[in-house]
């Protein structure tokens, strides 16, 4: 048979005669095995320095130190085919090593990179290796997912402890629980989640910290983590209402600033307030917040308490008690308003990791939690390619009011 290699493929279909595309990927994958075989061939021909074939000196002292065929070996290769049973040359002194084995291993099948991706998305080790199968046609057991997803634990590790930004104009903090399984039984634990904006005006998750229920003793550890990875200022904090986050901040970070979600504080201080009375209340203490300057909002809660303070005396109170911490953004001009007057910002990226984990009911172990939330976290920033909106106006002001602290 000679020709060129489309005259040669011609050739072979019109001799096979297919009728199905099942027809066709069988035929392929065992022209692939044949092709296969015979790169290992010509691979241990141009080690041994002789072909097949070809014959050898019949010199006793060339005979003794040329090294020769020997036989063959089997070997499953696992490829985007299916698998593929191969023979293996071997040679006398089992120096041969097949490269092309080694690197289609390490490259070509690409079942790896498929199954982290799939892992990432939250799938179960079960459905992934379903998937697996339907994709590749190779059996494997979610066992063996789980085993790949390990190989990825150096690299978590090294993106927790990388080194971060000196300054961050902006830093969120919030957290996000989960079930997880611990000395037999079933507790829940908090993923804490920092989020920063650099002064670029990007967004980039600063890491996450899995330990027990919420508390402002463990945020302290991980604002002392921060500062070690060169975190050295942060204009200012945004918080949900967790007791003692003020005084974690101030004893890490004292000249920071700090917002507490305003959103938050609402639903927090009108949780107690009748049905029939929520929609007045709610229109009332809109004129609070919503206020254009702090003296303006100051004199609407006043009558706000007026009106109210008696039958919602807690309600009011609370506002009262933190209002060193609401009126933080009242200093700056709508374009940073908008971006710390509420978490929605870190409550956003928080969905999008339950998103992730909704088919998780619960993890074997942290490091379960931690590799699923990285893999999700590496997907989301990576779709962060904007700025935050009108940041040079931001940054303009941020210039103004942080001088003697702008990197």
């Amino acid at each position: 048979m000679s020709g060129t290699p489309a005259e040669l493929m011609r050739e072979y279909v019109n001799s096979q005669n297919f009728s199905s595309t099942n027809e066709v990927m069988a035929a392929m994958k065992e022209m692939f095995k044949d092709v296969l075989q015979q790169v290992m061939e010509t691979e241990l021909d141009n080690k041994l320095g002789y072909e097949k074939s070809e014959r050898t000196s019949d010199n006793a002292e060339t005979a003794e130190s040329k090294n020769y065929r020997n036989g063959y070996s089997q070997k499953t290769i696992k490829s985007q085919l299916g698998e593929v049973q191969v023979k293996i040359p071997r040679d006398r002194n089992g120096e041969y090593e097949p490269q092309i084995i080694e690197k289609y291993n390490r490259n070509a099948d690409g079942m790896e990179e498929k199954i982290l991706s799939l892992y990432s998305c939250g799938m179960s080790q079960r459905d992934i290796a379903e998937q697996i199968k339907n994709l590749y046609d190779v059996e494997i057991s979610p066992e063996l997912v789980s085993k790949i997803s390990e190989k990825i634990m150096p690299e978590v590790t090294a993106w927790q402890n990388r080194p971060l930004e000196t300054v961050y104009p902006f830093v969120f903090m919030d957290a996000i629980h989960y079930k997880v399984k611990e000395d037999h039984q079933i507790v829940t634990k908090a993923a804490y989640v920092v989020l920063g904006i650099t002064l670029d005006g990007n967004k980039d998750i600063l890491g996450i910290w899995i330990g027990e229920h919420e508390s402002s003793k463990f945020w302290l550890g991980v604002l002392n983590d921060l500062k070690s990875r060169g975190v050295l200022d942060v204009y200012l904090f945004c918080v949900d209402g967790l007791k003692g986050f003020k005084e974690a901040i101030s004893a890490v970070y004292p000249k920071a600033q700090i917002q507490r979600c305003i959103i938050h504080q609402i639903r927090y201080s009108t949780r107690f307030v009748g049905y029939k009375d929520i929609k007045q209340l709610m229109a009332d203490l809109k004129l609070v917040y919503k206020a254009v300057t702090e003296e303006e909002a100051l004199e609407n809660l006043k009558v706000f308490k007026e009106k109210w303070g008696k039958k919602y005396p807690s309600c009011v109170k609370t506002w009262e008690d933190n209002w060193d911490i609401l009126n933080t953004f009242f200093a700056y001009p709508p374009e940073v308003r908008k971006i710390i007057y509420t978490t929605n910002i870190i409550e956003g990226l928080n969905r999008q990791f339950r998103q992730v984990t909704k088919n998780k009911p619960s993890f074997v172990n942290d490091d379960s939690l931690r590799k699923l939330l990285y893999l999700a976290a590496k997907n989301i920033v990576e779709r962060w390619t904007q700025r935050c909106r009108n940041w040079d106006i931001v940054l303009s002001q941020l210039n103004i009011m942080f001088q003697d602290r702008i990197a």
